[in-house]
This record gives C-alpha cells, sequence and structure tokens, in this order.
C-alpha cells in the first residue's frame, strides 16, 4: 500500500534556469535545467510520521523553512527535468514509506558470556602484571 498516491501540483513549485554541460548553442538560450520547492511542512499529502522519518532521512536536503529543494539538469528537455525531479522525489518518499523495524533484543548466548568472561580475565592478569610490586 503506497503511502502516498499522488503529490498535488499545487504542492510543488518549479523555477527554470540555464543549465550548464552539454548542448551547444542550445544550452545559452533554453531554460532547461528545473528546479522543484516543495514545502514539507505545509503539505497535506504525507502523514505526521511519515513527514518525520523524511526529516530524519532527508535534513540536508530540506532548508529551514522546511522546504525540500531538488534539481536537475541531466536532460536537455524541461519537460523530462521536470518528470526527473518528480521521480527523485517520488524515490525519496519511497525510501520512508515503511517504518523501520523494531529491534527484538536477544539473549546472548552462553558461549559469548564465556568468552566474554574470559577476555575481561586476561585483560585483568595482563594489567596486574604491570603494577608495582608492593611490600
Amino acid at each position: 500500500m503506497p503511502i502516498v498516491k499522488r503529490i498535488p501540483a499545487g504542492e510543488l513549485d518549479f523555477s527554470f534556469s540555464r543549465s550548464s554541460g552539454a548542448g551547444g548553442q542550445n544550452v545559452n538560450k533554453v531554460n532547461t535545467k528545473v528546479s522543484l520547492r516543495w514545502n514539507i511542512n505545509k503539505s497535506s499529502s504525507l502523514p505526521k510520521t511519515a513527514k518525520d522519518r523524511f526529516y530524519k532521512k532527508f535534513k540536508r536536503r530540506i532548508s529551514d523553512g522546511g522546504v525540500v529543494i531538488l534539481h536537475s539538469q541531466r536532460y536537455r528537455s524541461q519537460a523530462r527535468n521536470i518528470a526527473d525531479c518528480i521521480e527523485k522525489l517520488h524515490e525519496m518518499i519511497e525510501a520512508i514509506a515503511k517504518p523501520p523495524k523494531k529491534r527484538v533484543g536477544t539473549k546472548p548466548t552462553r558461549s559469548s558470556i564465556e568468552k566474554r568472561i574470559k577476555t575481561k580475565k586476561s585483560k585483568s592478569e595482563t594489567k596486574k602484571t604491570r603494577q608495582k610490586v608492593r611490600y
């Protein structure tokens, strides 16, 4: 079951600029680089728990105002870069979709307990041999 079927288009804000890299004369006159901004605080498409996981996992991509900023300039077409930004956002949301499993504590094995005690005793003996002899 997907956590979010679709983010409403009204929540996404796109801005365009000239991209760098290959493209010849086209790169100098066409704004193909896409910057996507999505305010996660104002979004109604994610539940609170998912927002918390999103903040925890992608805190470097979120500004102080709670705005997720993604860029794409992979393609020479503005439309393909828009689709790429949206795909990146959906991949991020899919990464936090399932809550992490809770760790179940287990009892240590007998051999691990014995090994720990044996190493503690050997360390203790080593340190005793280093001490000054007291009369």
